[in-house]
């Protein structure tokens, strides 16, 4: 059994090795971070972006939390967690964490009005969407079996739902 701490651990470097390039490290490559012309309507827009950051940032790290707490694992394929989570954010939605990143990324590319960050956030969605559906839901389906698919059968993949997940009837 992974201890809390070990688990907590390596979530915190795989945040900043993958969330932290891709929403981080690359949107800065793309934008410098320096305020261009609004995208959309102006003011408006960029409010709309902060607010995608504001929001986004706290979906990130309490899923990564709740993967080392809960799971008492990562993330990270290499260092998967050894219960399945169905808590916290995870039961209104099956992935948080990729639609805290894209949110991220979309705040961004609003905020500082790039066009270009808008297609980087659009085409990271269709990698995380691809590699849910051909990577991480077949290896769920085959680490965790019936309680997975009862967990996919009643939370959305990327909708959340107000109703949360409560798990099988005992």
């Amino acid at each position: 059994m992974r201890s809390r701490l070990a688990a907590a651990v390596g979530s915190a470097i795989f945040l900043f090795v993958a969330p932290g390039v891709v929403a981080g490290g690359i949107p800065w490559q793309i934008t410098r971070w320096r305020i261009g012309a609004p995208l959309f309507d102006g003011r408006a827009s960029r409010v709309i972006g902060v607010l995608l950051i504001v929001a986004g940032a706290p979906v990130l790290l309490e899923s990564f939390a709740r993967f080392a707490l809960v799971g008492r694992g990562t993330p990270a394929p290499v260092a998967p967690t050894e219960r399945l989570v169905v808590s916290g954010l995870y039961r209104h939605v099956r992935n948080p964490m990729y639609l805290a990143v894209v949110s991220l990324i979309f705040g961004q590319a609003l905020l500082f009005g790039s066009r270009d960050l808008l297609w980087y956030g659009a085409l990271t969605w269709a990698a995380f969407h691809l590699f849910v559906l051909f990577y991480e839901e077949p290896a769920l389906r085959r680490r965790y079996g019936e309680e997975y698919m009862a967990y996919r059968a009643a939370v959305w993949r990327w909708r959340p739902r107000a109703r949360g997940y409560v798990g099988p009837k005992p």
